[in-house]
């Protein structure tokens, strides 16, 4: 799967299995933490598994489903279409958005300068 596209209900669920690196459909739907049925989540695992964004493996009389797909990935295109889309494209007015309502701690402020400052690098060379 080269870019990944999810609907909402997806990401939810492949968070799911990002944060537990498994789980079965009980599992999952349990740490969804919301009132979505059984039959909802099995859908949704059995669409995953066409796209081939994750795979399962027999447990006894159910399944257990992993990702296949690795979570930058599928956050590389997310943002891509939220740049896209809501910004017209604009990484500064992603990055204010994004830093404005929110407290951000004096060594995460340092980490994302030194990522600036190193794209500026590269850009220059």
């Amino acid at each position: 799967m080269d870019e990944p596209v999810f609907t909402g209900r997806e990401l939810d669920i492949m968070s799911v299995l990002w944060r537990t690196g498994s789980g079965s459909v009980a599992e999952v739907r349990e740490a969804l933490g919301e009132s979505v049925a059984y039959t909802t989540v099995l859908k949704i695992l059995q669409i995953l598994e066409e796209k081939g964004a994750v795979r399962h493996e027999s447990e006894g009389r159910a399944y257990r489903y992993f990702p296949l797909v690795d979570p930058g990935a599928a956050g590389d295109s997310a943002l891509s279409k939220i740049l896209e889309k809501i910004f017209a494209g604009s990484a500064e007015m992603l990055l204010t958005q994004l830093v404005s309502d929110r407290e951000i701690s004096p060594d995460e402020l340092a980490r994302m300068r030194k990522l600036l400052d190193d794209i500026s690098e590269e850009d220059e060379s």
